[in-house]
């Protein structure tokens, strides 16, 4: 399937900035290259925002608060569906921007179809965002409130581009604040899309408004603003660790981080290997794995290692060849950009220069393009960067061990902790797992992507970041 007739192949492809409810160029008209990692030719020019974009999206926003939030819950719900029907129906041209963009599959994207579904979700969310009320002081009655900050900011990663826009615009949304969003200089394409549906679904202006452009001086600009009362970022440890910063430097804004992983998955000698072997090449590979929430380390009992690691060869090889991301059968794509090919590459530098046993891939892929060869890498000393670093790449690495304690403290020795999972049939060990692992999402016989809308992790409880407290104290 060729670029020229796959059918998300929008006539023209949009490069401007979303402010007040109207696609713009940017005030300095500066603008970034965009190419196609798997072919490395251009893809396009896009729109650079600075500062004075902030100030102008910023001010949109603001002027667009008091009405929006004023909005019955339901109201609000209303053009949420509407949008999510919208995006539904553009999916399959978010799916080819992103492939052009950063090299997602668009025929094999496991994560596009639930882009619609997180909008539904936060609008079934409109009713429950209420207080608490208490009798318990004599003579009065005390009620909480929640309710929203104002307006907010958010900057988005390249790897879910427009999965991570909904998730943090519909709870920001439904929730009654406006919005600055910043998409990554990598894949900001998929999210004009998503911007274009929501002017479409009758949003009114200065609700939402999208900016590309680079964290210097965009994003910073954004982390910075005084008239900002709440961020939410999610990316590198090093970023988040700035933006918290700056945050503090300017006016204290509330900050949500979600940051990297180095996520363990443990596999005992009673594990369902037919589960668990495929639970883990599907983990790894996922988006070329390029997921925070990637299962990048296993543990295997030793007793069944020779035999997990057969069959995990064999299933990330059957898995499927890297290929042209707008072809029917391409399951994986490459790395988003030169940076990140180059990223993994210097990791596998890393492994040959320490002689550590490859038992599959370690080299790049065909070129043209930033393709990189499926990697199990094992026998891998616990003190290594390729243990403790986040490589973001289809690597993974297979230790072994011989008891819980062992496991559980090789497990959680890393500064990470978003997702960890478990394989075994013993019901009580399972339990001691999940009580054990520091992380926030813990899987008992499964392992990434699997998550669940009603739970944390941007589910259940998402709403109440985008939501500030207030006790109303009221004398009898």
């Amino acid at each position: 399937m060729s670029e020229s007739t796959h059918p998300g192949k929008p006539a023209v492809i949009e490069n401007r900035l979303f402010i007040n409810g109207e696609f713009v160029p940017s005030r300095s008209g500066k603008k970034f290259d965009l190419y196609n990692p798997a072919t490395e030719a251009l893809s396009a020019s896009v729109y650079e925002a600075d500062g004075e974009d902030v100030d102008r999206a910023v001010a949109a926003a603001k002027a667009a608060f008091p009405a929006w939030s004023e909005l019955g819950g339901m109201q609000r719900a209303v053009y949420l569906n509407r949008w999510a029907d919208l995006l539904e129906k553009n999916l399959a041209e978010i799916s080819y921007l992103d492939a052009i963009c950063m090299g997602k599959p668009a025929y094999n994207d496991a994560i596009a179809h639930y882009i619609p579904t997180i909008v539904r979700f936060f609008a079934a969310k409109a009713f429950d965002v209420t207080g608490e009320s208490s009798l318990n002081t004599p003579d009065f009655i005390n009620i909480s409130l929640r309710q929203p900050f104002g307006v907010c900011g958010a900057i988005i990663p390249w790897n879910g581009p427009c999965v991570m826009l909904v998730q943090k615009a519909a709870g920001a949304l439904i929730t009654g604040n406006t919005l600055v969003m910043k998409s990554s200089e990598k894949a900001p394409l998929s999210c004009l899309v998503a911007a274009r549906c929501a002017r479409e679904a009758g949003l009114p202006a200065g609700v939402f408004n999208l900016l590309n452009g680079y964290g210097r001086p965009c994003g910073e600009a954004i982390a910075r603003h005084l008239e900002i009362r709440k961020i939410s970022f999610t990316g590198s440890t090093l970023t988040g660790k700035a933006i918290q910063r700056m945050a503090a430097e300017s006016n204290l804004k509330s900050v949500t981080l979600e940051l990297g992983g180095k996520s363990p998955l443990v596999i005992w000698d009673d594990a369902d290997l037919a589960k668990a072997v495929p639970a883990a090449a599907t983990s790894i590979l996922l988006n070329t794995g390029q997921a925070c929430f990637a299962s990048s380390r296993i543990y295997v009992h030793q007793r069944i290692a020779p035999d997990f690691l057969d069959r995990l060869t064999s299933a990330m090889t059957a898995h499927g060849a890297s290929g042209d991301p707008l072809a029917r059968d391409t399951t994986r794509g490459p790395q988003a950009d030169k940076q990140q090919f180059e990223r993994v590459m210097s990791y596998l530098s890393l492994a040959r220069d320490g002689h550590i046993t490859t038992p599959l891939g370690g080299t790049r892929g065909p070129e043209p393009g930033y393709f990189i060869a499926p990697t199990i890498l094992t026998d891998v000393p616990e003190t290594s960067r390729l243990m403790k670093e986040e490589i973001f790449g289809p690597v993974v690495i297979v230790n072994t061990f011989h008891d819980e304690d062992e496991v559980m403290q090789k497990a959680n020795d890393t500064e990470y902790g978003l997702y960890a999972s478990v394989f075994t049939r013993d019901l009580g060990r399972a339990l001691r797992a999940a009580k054990r692992l520091e992380a926030g999402t813990v899987g008992v016989n499964c392992t990434s992507p699997t998550l669940a809308f009603d739970m944390p992790f941007g589910g259940r409880y998402a709403s109440d970041y985008w939501t500030e407290l207030k006790s109303v104290l009221i004398s009898l």
